[in-house]
């Protein structure tokens, strides 16, 4: 499905009943919304997950600009064309930032945040990465996201975890991971309703370790309103 979210338009997949609580959940760069598959059927008899192509990514529109800024501003024009206005979130990786800004920006309509191994802000050297051969389920160009946090304004992204009101778990994938762990226990400390988990799986905890991954958010999100 597509829907058209302020200039861009969005592809997305659904699962589960229509008047369950909606679930939100962002993949990571270069991924799109079938990567979140296995973990969206697990969730779907109690949650009417969602889960989009990321600008740049799937079938929604190749289009920059490619900023962390820019997929934060499609999220909320994306729940504002779903007219769903208070939602469970969840981000992994790059999808991990929109997620936290998202739920510092607009409180009221974030009820929890789930990070799994996302992307901390803090500002670190820039990374070069080698474009492969062949044909790409998304825009090269989309890759200019892996080196936002090379720029300063990771500082005041920082600063706006702790104005997150959702109660939060943050799965961390452990010394396997590229992403600094003593970062994500530095988020979480910042997070003022913060869980934080390790599942020792590496940068892809959902896939690598689907059951336990799964598991720890289901119990997470039973939690909704206690």
């Amino acid at each position: 499905m597509h829907i058209q979210a302020g200039t861009i338009r969005l592809a997305y997949r659904t699962w589960g009943p229509a008047g369950a609580p909606p679930l939100v959940l962002l993949h990571a760069l270069g991924e799109q919304s079938s990567d979140w598959a296995p973990v969206a059927q697990a969730l779907a008899p109690s949650w009417r997950v969602y889960a989009p192509d990321l600008r740049g990514h799937g079938t929604s529109d190749w289009a920059g600009p490619y900023t962390i800024e820019q997929l934060t501003a499609d999220l909320a024009a994306l729940l504002d064309a779903l007219e769903l206005h208070q939602v469970a979130l969840g981000g992994h990786s790059l999808g991990g930032p929109p997620a936290y800004l998202h739920a510092a920006r607009h409180p009221g309509r974030v009820t929890l945040l789930i990070l799994e191994d996302p992307a901390p802000p803090w500002p670190r050297g820039p990374r070069a990465v080698a474009r492969p051969d062949g044909p790409l389920p998304f825009d090269w160009d989309a890759t200019a996201l892996s080196n936002e946090f090379t720029d300063p304004q990771a500082s005041s992204w920082r600063d706006e975890l702790k104005r997150i009101q959702a109660r939060t778990l943050l799965i961390a994938g452990g010394p396997a991971s590229h992403v600094d762990q003593g970062q994500l226990a530095g988020m979480a400390s910042l997070i003022p309703d913060c869980e934080l988990m390790t599942i020792p799986a590496g940068h892809l905890v959902h896939a690598v370790r689907p059951a336990e991954f799964t598991a720890a958010v289901t119990t997470f999100l039973s939690t909704q309103g206690k």
